[in-house]
Order: C-alpha cells, then sequence, then structure tokens
C-alpha cells in the first residue's frame, strides 16, 4: 500500500486501515520530519513500513520516491492519494479569473501523474486499485472556496472515470469525498488551538479511523466508485 501525502490525520488511518489487513505500507511525504514517529507507530501494531521523501507538485521528485517505494517492496498492489487542499486557491469563486482557474486546474495534475505511475503495474497483473480522497465543494455549491472547488471537482471525475476505464482490466479507482475536519489533521488542530477564531467546531468533525474504514470497503468491495461523508449539513 502506497500512501502518497501521509499526514497525522487521515493519511496515517489509511496506512493503519490497510496494515490490518496484511499490506506493507510506504509512505510518501514532502518532509521526513514525521516519519520516525509514524513508523514507530505502525511498527507497533505489526505493521512492515518504510518511509520516502518526495513533493508530489514535483513529477522527477515524485516519481524518485515511487520508484523506490516499488524498490523496497518489490510491488506496489494499491495507492493512495491524499496531499493537502491547496488553501491559496480559495475565494469568492465570482472572482476567479483564467488565470485563478488554470491555477486550481493545475493542482489536480500531481494526482494524475501519481496514477500514471501506478497504472501501468496494476493493469499488467490485473489486480490493485487506485484511491483518492477529495473535498464535498466537488457535489455541493462552495462559492467561497472557489478555485478549490474546481480542483475538487476535476479530481472527483477523474477518479470516477479512471474506475470505469480500469475495470475491464481488473482494477479499481475511487474516491472519498469529504465534507468537515478530520481529527488529528494539521488543519484541524489548528483551528482547535484557535476557539476564539474559529468557535466550536466539534460539529463538523470527522474521525479520520471511520473515513479509512471507508476507504477500505470501497476497495474491499469494489462496488461503487465513491463514497460522501458528510460532517457539514445542516
Amino acid at each position: 500500500m502506497l500512501v502518497l501525502g501521509a499526514g497525522p490525520g487521515l493519511g496515517m488511518s489509511v496506512a493503519h486501515r490497510f496494515g490490518k489487513e496484511g499490506y506493507a505500507v510506504a509512505l510518501i511525504s514532502r518532509s521526513d520530519k514525521r516519519h520516525s514517529d509514524y513508523l514507530q507507530a505502525l511498527d507497533a501494531t505489526g505493521v512492515d513500513a518504510a518511509a520516502f521523501t518526495g513533493d508530489a507538485a514535483d513529477p522527477a521528485q515524485l516519481r524518485v520516491a515511487v520508484d523506490a517505494a516499488r524498490k523496497h517492496f518489490g510491488r506496489i498492489d494499491v495507492g493512495y492519494y491524499g496531499p493537502a487542499a491547496m488553501m491559496s486557491l480559495a475565494g469568492d469563486i465570482s472572482t476567479l479569473d483564467g488565470a485563478g482557474a488554470e491555477e486550481a486546474l493545475r493542482s489536480v495534475v500531481p494526482g494524475v501523474e501519481f496514477a500514471s505511475l501506478l497504472i501501468p503495474e496494476l493493469t499488467e497483473r490485473g489486480s490493485g486499485g487506485l484511491l483518492f480522497a477529495g473535498g464535498l465543494s466537488s457535489v455541493v455549491p462552495m462559492p467561497a472556496l472557489g478555485g478549490l472547488a474546481l480542483a475538487a471537482a476535476a479530481l472527483r471525475n477523474y477518479a470516477i472515470t479512471l474506475n470505469a476505464a480500469l475495470q475491464p482490466a481488473g482494477v479499481y479507482a475511487g474516491t472519498i469525498t469529504i465534507g468537515g475536519l478530520i481529527e488529528r489533521g494539521d488543519i484541524h488542530g489548528a483551528m482547535q488551538a484557535n476557539p476564539d477564531l474559529f468557535g466550536d467546531i466539534s460539529a463538523s468533525t470527522l474521525n479520520p479511523d471511520d473515513l479509512a474504514d471507508t476507504i477500505w470497503r470501497l476497495y474491499a468491495e469494489g462496488a461503487s466508485a465513491e463514497a460522501v461523508i458528510n460532517a457539514l449539513a445542516a
């Protein structure tokens, strides 16, 4: 199991969930500062894991990291793509111009690049899968998110369409569409530390372990290309 965008929230929960099913886990993130803690946590539960450094936005770094993970474990069976959203893309969508739209859509490129590095191996074996995590603005109008909504919609469409393309080869693709703050994640931590600014966020939080379980079931059952989890509904 290859986890790209490994973080303390959903990324690590996905690593633990697949590790529980017997998968070895390769973690990739742009900084190695937390790798030691991540690997210790996985080792404590009996998961064989290794970590590699690579920026998803840099194609050369991404390729090197994926190749290193493949060399270390011998093969990659499942890839999870979950780098943090680029909050700089947020803003009133009615003020978005062509340049902003181009920047937003460019943020989807790393996800496609990641998939392209794994698809040949997966289709050759006729098994495995690709999993993506995206935001609720891909299916629910959220004007304040601006370019983020474009990016989320594009990534969601890519994952669902990719599933249709890969199914005949025996390979799964799917996405979890998330509306809410993910506990233990960096954004959740920052907001929780500033209650005067953000107020009570407990009603809109989601347990990453529950989300990881949903991701596992998407892959294991293969019946649907998407699960929508919304903690923001009134």
